[in-house]
């Protein structure tokens, strides 16, 4: 297999007190750093033009050792629930062969000339830092046995680790990791061509089904620090009065009645970017207070004037029609093969249909907050930030100070889903610092706040055609996608979707048809576009795996049946011949589109949901499968519709094949959580706006799954191909296939094809 990585390289570095942090309580240590590059260096950027930080490059492992035995290992992705401070731990201890009591997650600030990229995103942490971590493990442990070695002056050979100890073979011999650890000072760095891995039949740790977690006892406790756990004496707490409408600015104001709110501190105004706004705060009125009840009351009495927008008239009705309109007329190419028109007029059978799903909000259970001090030229801040970098260089320049005088450090993650890669919360934090300098101030936006001034998952529009011959084969295929794009925040006129999102279920279609094209007419965005869980895999796999069910329908034929001769001959895609030139940010000649894979998945699922089996009265099955950041996930629903349109999900089914599941719990329970998101998208989810506002601002009426849309029962289910070594995805493509499979089983139950979403009433 072609190696991803080139020049891995590792460093030392013996380090005294001065370079712990607080309470680790050990002397003298010693730090290794990994080094490594690309194979191929990357030309496409993991999001849209002006990114910051969107080039993947020379990531950094950074491994501490103590005296005591402990074994640190520095984290430089964020931790919001995928696990993915445990399972780089996990990794490493199995490396090492080292005592899982032993190990220590310390959370790297916000620093990419340190640690490389840090925005966690894409489903790749474990993807980039799998191979990385082991090599860097594998080094320390080869430096621990080439210390026994000496210390006791036998062959290195002869020394085997064994549970945090290195053990001489020839003579009943143990010696301590936490011993080794101050010898190592006197190791060289071995040559990496002599570093080896070891033997994956040996492992305790990675691919074992087992719940080991540094963060869960905090977490259960109460002990886990999020970003409103931070306290400092004398703090202030700020609210934010935003604009109603994407691109409005405050034209004046009075503050007289909320300064007469007892606690209320100031009234300070906070400088808007123009759209587009990229990661910048939209600007308003803040006011401080000695607690958030104060500045909620303080806000609450504010009067402002805002200035008009040009999305103003921004309205969901119209926009819908819009979209429809443009999806229905040809748009902007991006795939051709063969020849449609000829495919169509010589059909024995042709099906139209179109779908739509509106906005989204990422909507966590911890809104967006941070805290910041400026003091004596230096800023430092803490906030949940999946994208710390960027919000460092962002936090600096609203300051005033260096990059290099500025601080961010890194909470645990009330949930992210791609909202807290932005970071204009931490920039209206550091505006108020500059304002009260040597004070901290935490800006808390309330969840009114969070879902109506949400970078928002794009509302889409799917317009499908598709021609059969007389046996039921899909003779064309022209799939016409149209919805505002995530650019739209970086640049001005950005009317198409980006390489990225066409990337995710359009162009890069698998099937075996022999006439395709595929078209992305053009539309403006009227409010902030955001990267959401799964981004715009939801819409696209959405339409286009509802569509095969109908197709299927209308050929007259099983819909597994019919998705697999669909797919037909198993074959390995080079995403470059479909015009997929991102691919999920990664290695084409590595990370194939693999028909085979994605039949097994599907017919995993089938299998062990019982597709076809006999069904009591009034249920009915549906399925959806779908290739994303370079993983393969099918979901098989049993669902019930009572009479008034309750919906019951007895049974969920979820297959994953993501390679090599590296901590098979983590991934069960990500695929559980992307059941349970996947059902609350389809249902009741929407933010629909009216004159340029969103209506809705709450769980009221912006609502999300409740407990008895919960599957009766849930199993997952884990392929891990033999011959593929490349790991995929895992925190986000569960969720596509969910609301297609709940659709299609809902059209098995009652009939009804729903191609709008949210469901709402449209069961009644």
């Amino acid at each position: 297999m072609k190696s991803l990585y080139q020049n891995f390289e590792v460093s030392k570095r013996i380090l005294d007190r001065r370079d712990f942090l607080k309470g680790l309580g050990a002397t003298g240590a010693v730090m290794l750093t990994a080094n490594w590059t690309w194979a191929k260096e990357q030309e496409i950027k993991y999001g849209g033009p002006g990114m910051p930080g969107g080039v993947i490059e020379d990531p950094k492992v950074y491994l501490r050792f103590l005296s005591d035995g402990t074994v640190v290992v520095i984290c430089a992705r964020s931790e919001m629930g995928q696990g993915i401070r445990s399972s780089l731990a996990l990794v490493v201890a199995d490396e090492l062969d080292a005592d899982w009591d032993k190990m220590q997650v310390e959370q790297a600030v916000g620093d990419q000339g340190v640690y490389g990229n840090q925005n966690t995103d894409g489903s790749r942490s474990m993807r980039h830092w799998y191979l990385p971590m082991r090599r860097c493990a594998a080094t320390a442990r080869t430096m621990l046995q080439n210390a026994a070695a000496k210390h006791w002056g036998v062959p290195a050979g002869e020394i085997k680790p064994y549970r945090h100890k290195m053990a001489y073979a020839g003579g009943g011999k143990e010696i301590s990791y936490g011993k080794l650890a101050r010898m190592l000072d006197d190791q060289d760095i071995p040559d990496p061509g002599t570093v080896i891995l070891k033997d994956s039949s040996k492992f305790r740790f990675i691919g074992k089904d087992q719940t080991l977690s540094v963060d869960n006892t905090n977490i259960v406790s109460g002990k886990g620090m999020y970003g409103a756990d931070i306290r400092f004496d004398d703090m202030l707490y700020a609210v934010v009065a935003r604009p109603p409408v994407y691109g409005s600015k405050m034209e004046s104001y009075d503050d007289s009645a909320a300064l007469k709110v007892s606690g209320v501190v100031k009234v300070v105004p906070i400088e808007g970017a123009t759209a587009p706004s990229e990661f910048n705060p939209l600007g308003g009125l803040a006011v401080v207070a000695e607690n958030t009840w104060a500045a909620i009351q303080g806000r609450n009495a504010l009067k402002v004037a805002w200035s008009s927008s040009p999305n103003d008239s921004y309205d969901s009705d119209s926009y819908r029609n819009e979209m429809n309109t443009a999806s229905h007329n040809p748009g902007k190419v991006i795939r051709t093969v063969g020849d449609l028109d000829n495919a169509f007029a010589s059909a024995a059978k042709t099906h139209t249909a179109d779908y739509y799903l509106p906005h989204h909000a990422h909507a966590p259970m911890e809104p967006p907050v941070a805290l910041a001090i400026l003091k004596d030229g230096k800023l430092e801040a803490w906030a949940p930030s999946q994208n710390p970098d960027s919000s460092r260089v962002k936090a600096a320049e609203r300051a005033g100070v260096s990059y290099e005088d500025t601080t961010l450090n890194v909470t645990l993650l009330g949930g992210g889903f791609g909202r807290k890669s932005k970071s204009d919360y931490v920039v209206e934090a550091a505006e108020l610092a500059k304002t009260f300098p040597g004070r901290a101030v935490r800006v808390q936006w309330t969840r009114e706040d969070d879902i109506a001034h949400d970078y928002l998952h794009t509302v889409s529009s799917e317009h499908l055609e598709a021609s059969l011959d007389k046996d039921g084969n899909t003779t064309g295929w022209l799939h016409r996608s149209v919805a505002p794009t995530i650019g739209s925040i970086f640049a001005p006129a950005q009317r198409h979707q980006q390489a990225f999102e066409l990337g995710m279920g359009i162009i890069n279609a698998p099937f075996n048809v022999p006439n395709m094209q595929m078209e992305n007419p053009g539309v403006d965005a009227h409010a902030r576009i955001g990267w959401f869980r799964a981004v715009s895999n939801i819409p696209h796999a959405f339409a286009v795996q509802c569509f095969i069910a109908e197709l299927a329908e209308k050929a007259g034929q099983d819909h597994l049946e019919f998705y697999l001769n669909l797919l037909g001959p198993d074959r390995k895609i080079n995403p470059l011949d479909q015009g997929d030139g991102w691919n999920h940010g990664e290695d084409p000649e590595i990370y194939t589109v693999n028909t085979g894979r994605l039949k097994k998945t599907i017919q995993k699922a089938a299998k062990e949901a019982g597709w076809g089996r006999q069904l009591p009265k009034g249920r009915g099955m549906g399925m959806a499968v779908h290739y994303s950041f370079v993983s393969y996930v099918a979901c098989v629903l049993d669902v019930e519709v009572k009479n008034g349109g309750e919906l019951i999900v007895h049974n969920a089914t979820m297959a994953i094949d993501c390679g090599k599941a590296i901590n098979p719990d983590r991934v069960r329970s990500q695929m559980e959580g992307s059941c349970i998101m996947g059902l609350s998208l389809a249902t009741t989810s929407e933010v629909s706006f009216k004159n340029g506002s969103a209506i809705q601002n709450n769980f009221h009426n912006y609502q999300v799954a409740r407990m008895p849309l919960a599957p009766k029962s849930l199993s997952v289910h884990i392929l891990e191909p033999e011959d593929v070594e490349s790991l995929g995805g895992v925190g986000e493509p569960g969720v596509p296939p969910v609301p297609p499979a709940l659709i299609n089983a809902i059209h098995a139950v009652t009939g009804k094809r729903i191609r709008q979403l949210p469901i709402g009433n449209q069961l009644a």
